[in-house]
């Protein structure tokens, strides 16, 4: 069978599990959404957030790209975040990165071209800005982790500098800003770091270092 059957045969078979758990799951879900999550993560197709985290469909606000950036001239993101603060008032918002992560390493060793090489300008600052401690490490595995973990960090703080974050922590709006990293070797999520009204954004330190699972290079 042709892969996009299966994928229309899934699609009814999950539809009519959920309603013969409950008969009224679509009319309740067309009458609106209201998440308590805005997820910003890698585009990668291993990393599945609600799959992971076992998320109902409506319980989170989902952005993905490749190496789960935050650029304020990307006008999709903007948008997407302006909507989950504005309009859903989501409590949380969390960026998650991935070891492994292809768009982390090809910001990091090259080799691309085209409309994905400057998209990765913006991971190419986390670099430059962390350049000393990434050559520090002894093994390619080692330094693309590690920059998956200040990538996440520097989007992070990009974040909560951005006008709808910083709007929503003035008026008194509750809203917390979460920094993740999945590993692909367990698929259990790393908490990195998190941020509120209160963090001194200039203070913010560098998160703990990866410790990669034993026999890793």
């Amino acid at each position: 069978m042709r892969e996009y059957k299966q994928l229309l045969l899934a699609n009814r078979a999950w539809a009519e599990e959920l309603v013969e758990e409950r008969a009224d799951f679509f009319t309740r879900q067309a009458e609106g959404q209201n998440p308590k999550f805005l997820w910003i993560g890698c585009s990668d197709s291993r990393v599945s957030p609600e799959q992971m985290t076992m998320t109902p469909p409506g319980g989170m606000f989902i952005h993905r790209n490749v190496a789960n950036l935050v650029n304020p001239d990307d006008l999709n993101l903007m948008a997407a975040l302006q909507f989950a603060v504005e309009v859903l008032k989501v409590p949380h918002i969390i960026v998650c990165g991935h070891y492994g992560c292809g768009g982390i390493k090809a910001a990091l060793g090259g080799g691309v071209s085209g409309p994905l090489n400057r998209w990765l300008d913006h991971a190419r600052n986390v670099v430059r800005d962390h350049h000393d401690e990434l050559a520090a490490n002894e093994s390619d595995e080692g330094k693309v982790n590690r920059l998956v973990e200040m990538n996440v960090r520097d989007q992070l703080l990009t974040l909560a500098r951005t006008s709808a974050v910083d709007e929503a922590w003035r008026i008194g709006q509750p809203l917390w800003l979460h920094g993740w990293v999945y590993d692909i070797r367990d698929g259990h999520i790393k908490p990195l770091m998190e941020l509120d009204a209160q963090t001194p954004l200039d203070g913010v330190g560098r998160p703990d270092r990866v410790l990669l699972p034993t026999g890793s290079s």
